[in-house]
């Protein structure tokens, strides 16, 4: 297990590095260290821009093998983002090392995790949370393949298919209480009130009986979220979700 101290020494590495890369038109902080939320788990977070689209392969494989030689990277994992590519390391004190290389017209703040170290960042619009009338389309396709997976004996996807309902109710009710509705990262911040009452939905064990008792109690969550958006779409898909759920 990597320490805080540990943790810091490889970011300022990093940082340092960037700064003497000629390559590098800014660099920032980004996650939770960016707003002051870091902790003892927290991993690192950075951002850097490069002169262009080109750029991006050579500078991430030139980065790469130094992560590799450097702070005992063991796996890596891709993630594309727009013109953004994620570039997340597995070290092997367990931290996780997310390197994000962007071309400079893409460089710039779209959360308020962005915290710019030196350099220059482009001004772009925010990325915006989810829609809440898209996490309430999901939450009953969820409830279309938990009653089949249910009805066919499938009780793992059944299972998935509930939990998946649950993580997308969750997230509207992040939406209306102002809390980051991706990822999960709002929930834990939910009023005690509201995540005591979704502890209800949560499946304890792999039972046709559990899961379709946490699949009802989802389903009167979504309804009830459902209500807080659109009232008159609540009242419209009320009865073909009770009758999934029955």
């Amino acid at each position: 297990m990597f320490t805080p101290a540990e943790r810091e020494r490889i970011r300022a590495a990093i940082i340092e590095r960037a700064r003497e890369d000629r390559r590098i038109t800014g660099a920032a902080l980004t996650g939770s260290a960016s707003v002051g939320r870091e902790d003892a788990w927290s991993d690192i977070d950075l951002a850097f821009g490069v002169p262009g689209a080109a750029d991006v392969a050579p500078t991430l494989a030139d980065w790469s093998a130094y992560m590799y030689e450097t702070h005992g990277v063991v796996d890596h994992l891709d993630v594309a983002s727009g013109a953004w590519i994620y570039r997340v390391f597995l070290l092997a004190n367990t931290l996780q090392v997310d390197l994000a290389f962007a071309p400079a017209s893409d460089f710039g703040a779209r959360r308020p995790t962005f915290r710019l170290l030196f350099g220059e960042a482009a001004t772009l619009p925010h990325v915006p949370p989810p829609e809440a009338t898209t996490l309430i389309g999901y939450a009953w396709l969820y409830a279309l393949h938990a009653r089949s997976s249910l009805a066919r004996g499938r009780l793992w996807q059944a299972e998935y298919m509930v939990s998946a309902m649950r993580d997308h109710v969750l997230a509207l009710a992040c939406l209306r209480h102002g809390e980051d509705a991706r990822e999960g990262r709002g929930m834990d911040m939910l009023p005690a009130e509201v995540r005591g009452r979704f502890a209800s939905a949560l499946i304890r064990d792999l039972s046709a009986d559990e899961i379709g008792r946490a699949f009802r109690a989802v389903t009167d969550l979504a309804l009830e979220e459902t209500r807080y958006v659109d009232a008159a779409l609540a009242q419209r898909i009320e009865p073909v979700m009770m009758a999934l759920a029955a």
